[in-house]
């Protein structure tokens, strides 16, 4: 059998999902920084969330074990911290899943290296993101709590359509 190709390899992890948000991959995420073949192992760079995420070593098994499962044996997790993950690194696909989801997804320029001038523009008037509820698109949503179900989530309510919904928050 002929080795893989890196191609071939990103379509096979954007197959795995992540553990606290199943809808969108790790690809999707952002999280998989770089795969590269050196000499006959194949190298995975992975930049956790937040140093605390506590799905982190559950990622990297199942990237493993998605790798394993086509076929590939020498396999070789690093764990890259710096630059430090961001929400901007989300993929459009990823953000649009989310929505559907029912998480609205973190707000374009507001993560920690975004523009400040992107972040102060989108504030509205309590000081608090202009969160677009995605259930029903409207902007008209208060944060209930910094905390959601998971982390990396707060929670939100819709003033319009009053659902609850968490937003993705930007780091």
């Amino acid at each position: 059998m002929s080795r893989p190709s890196v191609e071939q390899i990103w379509e096979w992890l954007d197959g795995v999902p992540d553990p606290e948000i199943p809808v969108i991959s790790v690809v999707d995420l952002g999280i998989v920084r770089d795969v590269e073949w050196q000499g006959d192992t194949l190298a995975v760079k992975i930049t956790p969330t937040y140093s605390g995420c506590p799905a982190t070593s559950v990622i990297s098994f199942d990237v493993e074990a998605a790798l394993r499962a086509h076929g590939i044996d020498k396999i070789e997790i690093q764990r890259q911290l710096s630059p430090a993950w961001t929400t901007d690194w989300l993929t459009e696909s990823g953000r649009e899943k989310l929505r559907a989801f029912g998480i609205a997804p973190p707000i374009d320029g507001t993560a920690a290296d975004g523009v400040l001038a992107g972040r102060i523009s989108k504030l509205s008037g309590e000081g608090n993101l202009s969160v677009a509820c995605p259930r029903c698109g409207s902007t008209n949503t208060e944060k209930v709590s910094q905390f959601g179900s998971t982390p990396c989530k707060a929670s939100y309510r819709c003033k319009d359509c009053l659902e609850p919904f968490d937003y993705f928050k930007c780091i």
